[in-house]
């Protein structure tokens, strides 16, 4: 069982079994912030982000869309694994649309504890965050995914809002809040299928 001790600004466990993080959400949501702030707060941690293993091609032959997602999966999986059996927890910063269940899958071998996090706001904080750091042409995009991932039942008990909270809030929340963890969860539906 997992028992949180306060150490100063950081976080450590007694007893811990190995937990990996992964939080979604859409684009200026604050994935990138979250994720940082919880990897900070961790004892041993590594912080996986996806979008530096999506977008590592150089060339003029980049495989296609479906194919370079296909490989950043399998190689978020894989590096997971290895800080996994290193004995350090992983908080992964990347959109989950229909991975969750293959991720959960290519770990459950391991004696590690999966924690799950969509994280959403309003359509006009994510229009705003976007403008305000220059990205505006991802706004359509960014409220195409929040749409998507607030309407799957899947998602629905692992939505978190970011509205009008601060990032060492939201990271606080999720580490205290069983309601994250799929683990048996997703066994089970491993089971069934």
């Amino acid at each position: 069982m997992n028992r949180l001790l306060h150490t100063g600004t950081r976080l450590s466990y007694a007893f811990h079994q190995k937990s990996v993080y992964l939080i979604s959400g859409p684009l200026g949501v604050g994935k990138s912030t979250v994720s940082k702030t919880l990897a900070n707060a961790m004892n041993q941690c590594a912080l996986i982000e996806g979008d530096l293993l999506l977008h590592v091609y150089r060339g003029e032959n980049e495989p296609p869309w479906e194919e370079r997602l296909r490989l950043a999966w399998l190689n978020i999986a894989a590096v997971t694994r290895n800080f996994l059996l290193d004995g350090l927890d992983v908080v992964i910063d990347f959109v989950v649309e229909d991975e969750l269940q293959w991720f959960f899958d290519q770990l459950s071998d391991l004696e590690a504890t999966l924690h799950y996090v969509v994280l959403h706001a309003e359509p006009d904080t994510l229009t705003a965050r976007l403008q305000q750091r220059g990205d505006m042409q991802y706004i359509h995009r960014s409220l195409f995914l929040r749409n998507k991932l607030m309407a799957s039942p899947n998602n629905e008990p692992f939505l978190l809002d970011t509205d009008r909270k601060q990032s060492d809030e939201l990271a606080e929340e999720i580490i205290k809040n069983s309601r994250f963890r799929i683990h048996d969860e997703v066994r089970k539906l491993s089971c069934d299928n």
